[in-house]
């Protein structure tokens, strides 16, 4: 669950994990299935947010869109909202990402992305300036060849046999371009955990340790940035769309000395789609 890190919302899934977040492997993603998920977002137990998420995936293509909102946490974490869309193709069994839309809003920041993708590299780019500061980072060319968008970085298409639910999906490291950050984030098999939606799906999934590094776009001084970069103990748990050969976030959780960070699916439930040639993510 983005969390892209241009709210708390994407900050938190995306640049940790969600994303929440920000994963594409080989394997087989052939069927038709519609996720529908929601999660909360709480600190220290207390919730202070909340995500949607959807996601539709058949032989050819596949689209998946989220918006939340959440509050402001201690200091580090900006409150804020925000929307985003992705859509690509599926070929040979692999998720390609062909257009990634945002709108996100945090403290005084808003950000508008529109991007598209050839061959994994971004091939057209609109977005929004950043507030000027003197320590951030400058994004290269080089920054925008071999990446994701943060909404295709959450879903993983199993690289073996059976539901994917695997130490396989945990062995990769994720390259992630938002449309003004670049940053890896590197996975790392922990354990197979049992898990409950409220409603929806129960069963296993499998527990990945995540590591943030920064590449560009951001400031040095960013609390964020700190917070997520300094050891901080980030665990992702992905679990299997039924009908399919895809796992998508069900829980991720930022370990913090005053109380940890938990974005938890309430809801993960799937349902059959019709396959379609309709092209949508051209």
């Amino acid at each position: 669950m983005s969390v892209s890190p241009s709210v708390a919302v994407s900050r938190v899934t995306f640049a940790a994990g969600l994303a929440l977040a920000p994963i594409i492997a080989g394997g087989e993603a052939a069927a038709q299935s519609k996720l529908e998920a929601s999660y909360t977002i709480s600190f220290a137990r207390i919730p202070v947010g909340s995500i949607t998420a959807t996601s539709e995936i058949d032989n050819a293509e596949y689209t998946t869109a989220m918006s939340g909102k959440a509050s402001a946490i201690l200091r580090v974490l900006a409150g804020g909202e925000g929307t985003l869309a992705a859509s690509g193709r599926v070929t040979d069994g692999r998720l390609i990402p062909l257009r990634y839309q945002s709108n996100t809003t945090a403290d005084d920041d808003t950000l508008d992305v529109t991007m598209t993708f050839e061959d994994g590299n971004v091939k057209e780019l609109t977005a929004s300036a950043p507030p000027p500061a003197a320590d951030r980072v400058a994004v290269s060319e080089g920054d925008r060849r071999g990446v994701v968008d943060p909404l295709t970085a959450l879903l993983v298409a199993a690289a073996d046999g059976g539901d994917g639910v695997t130490e396989s999906a945990c062995q990769r490291t994720l390259a992630i371009f938002d449309g003004r950050r670049r940053f890896d984030l590197r996975l790392a098999f922990k354990r197979i955990d049992r898990v409950k939606a409220e409603q929806g799906y129960a069963g296993p999934a499998v527990v990945c340790a995540v590591t943030f590094q920064p590449i560009a776009g951001h400031r040095t001084s960013s609390p964020l940035v700190k917070f997520l970069s300094d050891g901080r103990d980030i665990e992702l748990a992905l679990a299997p769309i039924p009908g399919t050969r895809v796992l998508a976030p069900f829980r991720l959780a930022v370990t913090n000395m005053l109380g940890n960070l938990v974005v938890q699916a309430n809801r993960f439930e799937t349902t059959p789609r019709a396959s379609t040639t309709t092209g949508r993510a051209r």
